[in-house]
This record gives C-alpha cells, sequence and structure tokens, in this order.
C-alpha cells in the first residue's frame, strides 16, 4: 500500500529542493532519514519533514512494517510566484520573483 504527505507552498525553490528528492527516491525510509539529516540546508529539513509525514501516515494507517518502507516517489513541482518591484536608479525597476515550491512523497511497502 502506498502512504502519501504533501506541503505546498514551500518558501524554497523548486530548484534547491530537486537535489534531496533525487537523493532520497528509491532508498528506505531509514537511510533516507538517516542520510537528509546531515545535510544543513534548509531544504533538507523540508523534506525531512515531508517523509517523516509519510511515514507517520503509514503507521497511521497501521502499515505492516514499518522498517521495509521504500520512498517510491519524491516529487518537487514549482509553485506560484510573488512578483515585487525592486526600484534602481533612473527611475528604473528590477523584479524580483519570489518562487514557492509543492513537495510531494509517497512510500510504499517493499513487495509492491
Amino acid at each position: 500500500m502506498q502512504y502519501k504527505a504533501h506541503h505546498y507552498y514551500a518558501d524554497v525553490t523548486a530548484r534547491k529542493l530537486r537535489p534531496f528528492a533525487t537523493m532520497i527516491r528509491g532508498k528506505r525510509v531509514d537511510e533516507a532519514l538517516e542520510a537528509l539529516k546531515y545535510y544543513p540546508n534548509r531544504s533538507a529539513r523540508l523534506i525531512e519533514a515531508v517523509l517523516s509525514s509519510a511515514v507517520g501516515n503509514a503507521k497511521y494507517l497501521e502499515a505492516r512494517d514499518l522498517d521495509e518502507l521504500i520512498v517510491t516517489e519524491a516529487r518537487v513541482d514549482g509553485g506560484p510566484m510573488f512578483k515585487r518591484i525592486h526600484t534602481r536608479a533612473r527611475g528604473m525597476a528590477y523584479q524580483i520573483k519570489k518562487r514557492l515550491a509543492h513537495i510531494h512523497i509517497t512510500v510504499a511497502d517493499s513487495e509492491e
């Protein structure tokens, strides 16, 4: 059975989150959590929180063996952008794009 967790509108760009999602995809849950724990990045903390939530969902739905869960899907989609203006000299303005992201993580039993 599959157990999912999402974090919508994360205040980090998808480009910064994707390497960590790629790193944990296909690994066992305990290995993925252990790997993410030693990175100092904020992105690693966000993905670790969503992965922990997926494990919590599996525990709540009474998964057979929590030690054998595997990360089947770790996906980061781009979210909406807040557009702001940074004023510059001589009446010009540069646009600032504050990007958001959506994090989706699915864990499943190993026999699937």
